[in-house]
Protein backbone atom coordinates (compact mmCIF):
# COMPACT_ATOMS: atom_id res chain seq x y z
CA UNK A 1 0.00 0.00 0.00
CA UNK A 2 1.20 3.19 -0.93
CA UNK A 3 0.79 6.30 0.82
CA UNK A 4 -2.02 8.13 -1.07
CA UNK A 5 -3.68 4.45 -0.83
CA UNK A 6 -2.57 4.39 3.14
CA UNK A 7 -4.15 8.26 3.56
CA UNK A 8 -7.69 7.11 1.76
CA UNK A 9 -7.82 3.69 3.99
CA UNK A 10 -10.32 2.99 6.41
CA UNK A 11 -8.76 4.28 9.93
CA UNK A 12 -6.80 1.71 12.29
CA UNK A 13 -8.20 1.56 16.01
CA UNK A 14 -6.02 1.24 18.60
CA UNK A 15 -5.97 1.03 22.43
CA UNK A 16 -3.55 2.53 25.06
CA UNK A 17 -3.25 3.03 28.87
CA UNK A 18 -2.23 5.29 31.67
CA UNK A 19 -1.60 2.99 34.46
CA UNK A 20 -1.19 4.44 38.03
CA UNK A 21 0.59 3.07 40.94
CA UNK A 22 1.75 4.14 44.30
CA UNK A 23 5.38 4.22 45.09
CA UNK A 24 7.88 6.12 47.22
CA UNK A 25 8.96 9.23 46.17
CA UNK A 26 12.39 10.05 45.44
CA UNK A 27 15.07 10.78 48.66
CA UNK A 28 15.33 14.49 48.17
CA UNK A 29 11.05 14.54 47.05
CA UNK A 30 10.28 13.48 50.12
CA UNK A 31 13.05 15.51 52.01
CA UNK A 32 11.34 18.57 51.09
CA UNK A 33 7.97 17.64 51.59
CA UNK A 34 6.28 17.74 48.54
CA UNK A 35 2.97 17.41 49.94
CA UNK A 36 2.50 13.76 48.47
CA UNK A 37 2.16 12.07 51.79
CA UNK A 38 4.84 10.32 53.78
CA UNK A 39 6.94 9.74 51.02
CA UNK A 40 4.59 8.17 48.77
CA UNK A 41 3.29 9.59 44.93
CA UNK A 42 1.68 8.15 41.77
CA UNK A 43 3.91 6.26 39.19
CA UNK A 44 3.03 5.40 35.77
CA UNK A 45 5.07 3.00 33.79
CA UNK A 46 6.05 4.28 29.82
CA UNK A 47 7.48 2.49 26.73
CA UNK A 48 10.74 4.36 24.73
CA UNK A 49 9.70 3.78 21.31
CA UNK A 50 12.06 2.16 18.57
CA UNK A 51 10.79 2.91 15.28
CA UNK A 52 9.96 6.80 13.91
CA UNK A 53 8.63 9.22 14.62
CA UNK A 54 9.80 10.28 17.86
CA UNK A 55 12.05 7.15 18.26
CA UNK A 56 13.53 6.88 21.90
CA UNK A 57 11.06 9.02 22.72
CA UNK A 58 8.65 7.33 26.29
CA UNK A 59 5.15 6.47 25.17
CA UNK A 60 2.13 5.42 26.69
CA UNK A 61 2.03 1.72 26.08
CA UNK A 62 -0.41 0.94 23.51
CA UNK A 63 -1.22 -0.98 20.32
CA UNK A 64 -3.94 -2.21 17.57
CA UNK A 65 -7.32 -3.43 18.43
CA UNK A 66 -7.35 -6.94 16.91
CA UNK A 67 -10.63 -8.27 15.25
CA UNK A 68 -11.30 -10.67 17.57
CA UNK A 69 -10.35 -8.45 20.70
CA UNK A 70 -13.11 -6.07 22.95
CA UNK A 71 -11.49 -2.67 23.68
CA UNK A 72 -11.26 -3.42 27.56
CA UNK A 73 -9.44 -6.60 26.67
CA UNK A 74 -7.08 -5.20 24.54
CA UNK A 75 -6.35 -2.21 26.74
CA UNK A 76 -5.10 -5.57 29.40
CA UNK A 77 -3.48 -7.63 26.66
CA UNK A 78 -1.23 -4.18 26.26
CA UNK A 79 -0.29 -3.60 29.41
CA UNK A 80 0.34 -7.15 30.70
CA UNK A 81 2.72 -8.00 27.58
CA UNK A 82 4.70 -4.64 27.48
CA UNK A 83 4.85 -4.11 31.13
CA UNK A 84 3.86 -7.58 32.75
CA UNK A 85 0.86 -5.70 34.74
CA UNK A 86 -2.29 -6.78 35.50
CA UNK A 87 -4.97 -3.82 36.64
CA UNK A 88 -6.86 -4.25 39.27
CA UNK A 89 -9.34 -1.07 37.77
CA UNK A 90 -9.52 -0.13 34.49
CA UNK A 91 -12.10 1.82 32.55
CA UNK A 92 -12.11 4.36 29.40
CA UNK A 93 -11.21 7.62 29.67
CA UNK A 94 -11.52 9.12 26.12
CA UNK A 95 -11.39 8.30 22.37
CA UNK A 96 -8.87 10.61 20.27
CA UNK A 97 -10.06 10.50 16.56
CA UNK A 98 -9.22 13.98 15.14
CA UNK A 99 -8.31 13.59 11.33
CA UNK A 100 -5.37 14.97 11.16
CA UNK A 101 -3.79 12.75 14.05
CA UNK A 102 -1.66 10.59 11.67
CA UNK A 103 0.71 11.87 8.81
CA UNK A 104 -0.61 8.60 6.45
CA UNK A 105 -3.60 6.02 7.70
CA UNK A 106 -5.94 7.59 9.95
CA UNK A 107 -5.70 5.86 13.66
CA UNK A 108 -8.26 6.62 16.36
CA UNK A 109 -6.87 6.03 19.70
CA UNK A 110 -9.05 4.55 22.84
CA UNK A 111 -7.29 5.68 25.72
CA UNK A 112 -7.72 3.82 28.72
CA UNK A 113 -7.00 4.47 32.59
CA UNK A 114 -6.20 1.94 35.18
CA UNK A 115 -5.01 1.31 38.77
CA UNK A 116 -2.66 -1.17 40.19
CA UNK A 117 -1.43 -2.07 43.75
CA UNK A 118 1.80 -0.86 45.11
CA UNK A 119 1.39 -4.75 46.07
CA UNK A 120 1.41 -5.75 42.45
CA UNK A 121 4.30 -3.73 41.42
CA UNK A 122 7.40 -2.01 42.24
CA UNK A 123 7.70 1.86 41.11
CA UNK A 124 11.03 2.24 42.54
CA UNK A 125 12.46 -0.47 40.06
CA UNK A 126 13.52 -3.20 43.29
CA UNK A 127 13.34 -6.50 44.18
CA UNK A 128 9.31 -7.06 44.00
CA UNK A 129 9.38 -5.18 40.45
CA UNK A 130 6.99 -6.78 38.12
CA UNK A 131 7.85 -4.78 35.07
CA UNK A 132 8.82 -7.38 31.84
CA UNK A 133 12.80 -7.65 31.84
CA UNK A 134 12.87 -4.81 28.95
CA UNK A 135 15.17 -1.68 28.88
CA UNK A 136 12.36 -0.05 27.25
CA UNK A 137 9.49 -0.11 29.62
CA UNK A 138 10.44 2.26 32.60
CA UNK A 139 8.48 4.13 36.07
CA UNK A 140 7.97 7.65 36.04
CA UNK A 141 6.28 9.81 38.52
CA UNK A 142 3.21 11.08 36.87
CA UNK A 143 3.57 14.75 37.88
CA UNK A 144 7.05 14.81 36.20
CA UNK A 145 8.34 17.43 34.25
CA UNK A 146 9.34 14.19 32.11
CA UNK A 147 5.87 13.20 32.14
CA UNK A 148 4.32 16.60 31.71
CA UNK A 149 6.27 18.38 28.93
CA UNK A 150 8.29 15.34 27.02
CA UNK A 151 6.42 12.50 25.97
CA UNK A 152 5.92 11.43 22.33
CA UNK A 153 3.04 13.31 20.56
CA UNK A 154 0.70 14.46 23.06
CA UNK A 155 1.09 11.94 25.33
CA UNK A 156 1.72 14.10 27.99
CA UNK A 157 -1.71 15.55 27.82
CA UNK A 158 -3.55 12.00 27.76
CA UNK A 159 -1.58 11.56 31.08
CA UNK A 160 -2.34 15.00 32.31
CA UNK A 161 -6.12 14.37 31.74
CA UNK A 162 -6.20 10.54 33.49
CA UNK A 163 -4.78 12.00 36.40
CA UNK A 164 -7.49 15.09 36.40
CA UNK A 165 -9.81 12.09 36.04
CA UNK A 166 -8.80 10.31 38.77
CA UNK A 167 -8.01 13.03 41.36
CA UNK A 168 -11.84 14.25 40.51
CA UNK A 169 -13.28 10.65 40.92
CA UNK A 170 -11.13 10.48 44.54
CA UNK A 171 -13.10 12.96 45.56
CA UNK A 172 -16.59 10.92 45.77
CA UNK A 173 -15.75 7.42 45.13
CA UNK A 174 -13.92 4.96 47.26
CA UNK A 175 -11.55 4.65 44.57
CA UNK A 176 -8.19 4.66 46.74
CA UNK A 177 -8.94 1.47 47.80
CA UNK A 178 -8.24 0.18 44.52
CA UNK A 179 -4.59 1.24 45.47
CA UNK A 180 -4.67 0.04 48.84
CA UNK A 181 -6.55 -3.47 49.68
CA UNK A 182 -9.77 -4.66 51.06
CA UNK A 183 -8.45 -3.43 54.20
CA UNK A 184 -6.88 0.02 55.69
CA UNK A 185 -6.33 2.04 58.21
CA UNK A 186 -7.48 6.07 58.27
CA UNK A 187 -3.49 6.95 58.16
CA UNK A 188 -3.01 4.69 54.73
CA UNK A 189 -6.22 5.85 53.02
CA UNK A 190 -5.02 9.54 54.07
CA UNK A 191 -1.23 9.11 52.57
CA UNK A 192 -3.09 7.56 49.28
CA UNK A 193 -5.87 10.84 48.70
CA UNK A 194 -2.69 13.32 49.18
CA UNK A 195 -0.20 11.11 46.86
CA UNK A 196 -3.38 11.65 44.09
CA UNK A 197 -4.07 14.84 44.91
CA UNK A 198 -0.53 15.58 45.26
CA UNK A 199 -1.59 18.45 48.27
CA UNK A 200 -1.48 17.89 51.76
CA UNK A 201 -4.63 17.38 53.38
CA UNK A 202 -5.61 18.10 57.13
CA UNK A 203 -5.64 14.82 58.67
CA UNK A 204 -8.19 15.68 61.77
CA UNK A 205 -10.61 17.19 59.07
CA UNK A 206 -10.12 13.85 56.79
CA UNK A 207 -10.38 11.48 59.44
CA UNK A 208 -13.59 13.09 60.90
CA UNK A 209 -15.11 13.20 57.09
CA UNK A 210 -14.37 9.62 57.03
CA UNK A 211 -16.02 8.21 60.05
CA UNK A 212 -19.18 10.02 59.23
CA UNK A 213 -19.40 8.32 55.88
CA UNK A 214 -21.94 5.14 56.11
CA UNK A 215 -19.54 2.92 53.66
CA UNK A 216 -16.67 3.11 55.82
CA UNK A 217 -17.13 0.00 58.44
CA UNK A 218 -15.23 -0.39 61.30
CA UNK A 219 -13.69 -4.02 61.03
CA UNK A 220 -12.87 -4.62 64.54
CA UNK A 221 -9.12 -5.74 63.38
CA UNK A 222 -5.81 -3.59 64.08
CA UNK A 223 -2.49 -3.36 62.33
CA UNK A 224 -0.38 -6.07 63.67
CA UNK A 225 3.46 -5.15 63.65
CA UNK A 226 3.67 -1.66 64.53
CA UNK A 227 6.04 -0.41 67.27
CA UNK A 228 3.18 1.61 69.03
CA UNK A 229 -0.81 1.32 69.45
CA UNK A 230 -2.09 -0.65 66.56
CA UNK A 231 -4.20 1.35 64.44
CA UNK A 232 -8.09 0.11 63.55
CA UNK A 233 -8.17 -1.31 59.91
CA UNK A 234 -11.41 -0.05 58.15
CA UNK A 235 -13.04 -1.30 54.65
CA UNK A 236 -15.18 -0.38 52.62
CA UNK A 237 -18.81 -1.29 52.42
CA UNK A 238 -22.58 -0.61 50.51
CA UNK A 239 -23.34 0.88 47.38
CA UNK A 240 -20.33 0.37 44.55
CA UNK A 241 -18.79 3.81 43.87
CA UNK A 242 -16.14 2.64 41.77
CA UNK A 243 -18.35 2.28 38.81
CA UNK A 244 -19.48 5.17 36.82
CA UNK A 245 -19.85 8.60 38.27
CA UNK A 246 -23.11 9.72 38.48
CA UNK A 247 -24.55 13.11 36.57
CA UNK A 248 -23.62 15.82 39.39
CA UNK A 249 -20.07 13.96 39.46
CA UNK A 250 -19.78 13.80 35.59
CA UNK A 251 -20.80 17.51 35.41
CA UNK A 252 -17.80 18.27 38.09
CA UNK A 253 -15.37 16.61 35.61
CA UNK A 254 -12.98 18.34 33.45
CA UNK A 255 -14.05 18.54 29.99
CA UNK A 256 -12.30 16.16 27.53
CA UNK A 257 -9.63 17.37 25.15
CA UNK A 258 -10.80 19.11 22.03
CA UNK A 259 -11.10 17.00 18.94
CA UNK A 260 -9.24 20.01 17.29
CA UNK A 261 -6.23 20.22 18.90
CA UNK A 262 -3.55 17.87 18.24
CA UNK A 263 -4.19 14.14 19.27
CA UNK A 264 -2.02 11.32 20.10
CA UNK A 265 -0.43 9.70 17.39
CA UNK A 266 -0.03 6.02 16.89
CA UNK A 267 2.52 3.91 18.64
CA UNK A 268 4.27 0.76 19.20
CA UNK A 269 4.68 -1.20 22.48
CA UNK A 270 8.29 -2.08 22.89
CA UNK A 271 9.21 -5.52 21.32
CA UNK A 272 7.68 -8.70 23.25
CA UNK A 273 6.44 -12.00 22.29
CA UNK A 274 2.92 -11.47 21.69
CA UNK A 275 2.98 -7.78 21.16
CA UNK A 276 2.17 -5.98 17.67
CA UNK A 277 2.25 -2.52 16.63
CA UNK A 278 0.30 -0.44 14.89
CA UNK A 279 2.15 1.06 11.68
CA UNK A 280 1.46 4.83 10.93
Amino acid sequence: MNVSERAAASPQIAVSTVIFSLGPARPDEARAGSGAGEGLRLWIPLVRRTRQPHRGQWALPGGPLLPRQSLQEAAAEHLRTTTGLVPRYLEQLYTFGGVDRSPAQRVVTIAYWALVRDADADPSGGANSTLVDDPHVSWFPADSAEVAEHLAFDHSAIVAYALERLRNKVAYGKIAHRLLGDRFTLAQIHEVHQAILGRPIDPANFRRQLRGSPDLVDTGQYLQGVKHRPPKLYRYAGPDADGPPSAAASASTSSPPSETSPQPEPHSAPAAPTASKVQP
